[in-house]
């Protein structure tokens, strides 16, 4: 009784450290309507002012969060934590980009636990 009593609290406790998040969509679009990317595709002209990372999330039992690293050749642009409440949830961040930030960009997708679930690559051209 006592192992099962540890296995159920271990159970518990799992999703709230983010372990079991998975990223089932994870696209960059030049918007999002209605609860879904508009717009996606991995090259945008350098003076479209404003690209969406959108990431669908499984997994979550109760609150939980993602992390949206927006970086440009490797350096760190922008950090966004956003909220994942359900088993299957939608969320998205967007990222204000100027024209001489031509270049490629990556999109790091972290758990709470800092946990690297996905990465998505775009280019600004």
């Amino acid at each position: 009784m006592k192992k099962m009593m540890i296995v159920l609290t271990l159970l518990l406790l799992l999703p709230s450290l983010g372990w079991g998040l998975e990223v089932v969509e994870g696209v960059v679009a030049t918007g999002v309507e209605q609860r879904q990317p508009v717009g996606v595709a991995d090259h945008f002209p350098a003076d479209i002012g404003r690209v969406y990372c959108f990431t669908r999330v499984r997994g979550a039992v109760g609150d939980d969060e993602i992390t949206h690293v927006w970086l440009k050749q490797g350096r760190e642009m922008a950090r966004v934590t956003l909220a994942v409440r359900s088993d299957n949830w939608r969320t998205w961040s967007s990222k204000q980009v100027l024209p001489e930030w031509r270049g490629a960009w990556t999109v790091k997708v972290l758990d709470r636990a800092g946990n690297e679930l996905t990465s998505i690559s775009f280019d600004l051209e």
